[in-house]
């Protein structure tokens, strides 16, 4: 008998878990690193059970055995079908599942199962529709370097792009400039004589989830900073352009969602921005809405 609730939201950057009793009354939250699939599928699935644990511990409550728990899990990466599928037959044992993208929990939790566009901003992003008359459609998603507009990543690769111009005398330097150099050296274990040389190093290690880990300090700057600002700007036309691709009609409700959502949105363009609602719940609700879905829908057949 299923006795436990788990909806899962897994990135690049962090998991998310959300756990409820089997009759939907919410328990606790956890929160742990990385499961986002581009990762691997081993490093994928221990997450998931390290930030499990972790809401459990939370709840006060000892976990039970895995078949016991149905989970819902909406992770970064779903979109490649190799990977899904390498993922789903690793299933440590839970008594149900359901695998969906990110992008879709995200937008079952934001519009609670209506009509609506999402659009996740966080270490990447991606945006998906769900039209009136039930058709879905995703944009963007393909993945970090070649995609991921406006996400923490991309926005971190052009904070470097311009550490890079300033250490070679192409740009003048500035408190941003001098910020990122300070986040790369304390980030290496090594010491080097030159900035030059703690640049390459820390390239030489560079992932998309520290990539992401520059794009508070892009955020922090914006307001003073005119590359900053500017690399803000250019994110927020990345996110317009997102949401036309995704509703050319422009009538549907847009909820922005993600780590990086809520600093965007001062630079987006005012026709997006007024279309733009405050999401319901999160991705991880949305991954618990499609797993109790499930079960109901077990019972009536």
């Amino acid at each position: 008998m299923i006795e436990y609730l788990i909806g899962v939201d897994g990135g690049g950057t962090g998991t998310r878990v959300r756990l409820a009793r089997n009759d939907g009354a919410p328990l606790a939250l956890g929160s742990g690193g990385p499961s986002g699939l581009m990762h691997g599928v081993e490093q994928a699935w221990s997450a998931v059970l390290e930030t499990l644990n972790a809401a459990f511990a939370s709840a006060g409550l000892v976990r039970p055995a895995l078949e016991k728990m149905a989970i819902g899990l909406g992770l970064a990466g779903v979109n490649n079908k190799q990977w899904a599928a390498d993922f789903a037959a690793r299933n440590p044992g839970f008594g149900d599942a359901v695998l969906e993208t990110d992008a879709f929990t995200t937008l079952v939790g934001a519009h609670q199962g209506r009509p609506g566009v999402i659009i996740a901003i966080g270490t990447g992003s991606v945006g998906e529709v769900l039209t009136a008359d039930g058709r879905r459609r995703e944009v963007g998603g393909w993945g970090f370097p070649a995609s991921d507009e406006a996400g923490g990543a991309w926005i971190g690769m052009r904070a470097i792009t311009h550490v890079q111009q300033v250490l070679d005398g192409r740009a003048p330097g500035s408190d941003f400039a001098r910020a990122l150099i300070h986040f790369c050296e304390r980030g290496s274990n090594l010491r080097f004589d030159s900035h030059r040389d703690t640049m390459f190093a820390w390239l030489a290690g560079a992932s998309q989830t520290r990539y992401a880990q520059l794009a508070p300090i892009v955020v922090s700057h914006a307001g003073r900073e005119p590359v900053a600002r500017q690399i803000m700007l250019a994110a927020g036309q990345e996110v317009a352009r997102i949401a036309a691709a995704l509703d050319p009609s422009g009538q549907l409700p847009v909820a922005l969602c993600g780590g990086l959502a809520a600093h965007l949105q001062e630079y987006l363009p005012a026709q997006l921005l007024a279309l733009v609602v405050k999401p319901h719940a999160d991705a991880a609700a949305g991954a618990l809405r499609l797993i109790d879905e499930r079960l109901k829908g077990k019972k009536t057949c």
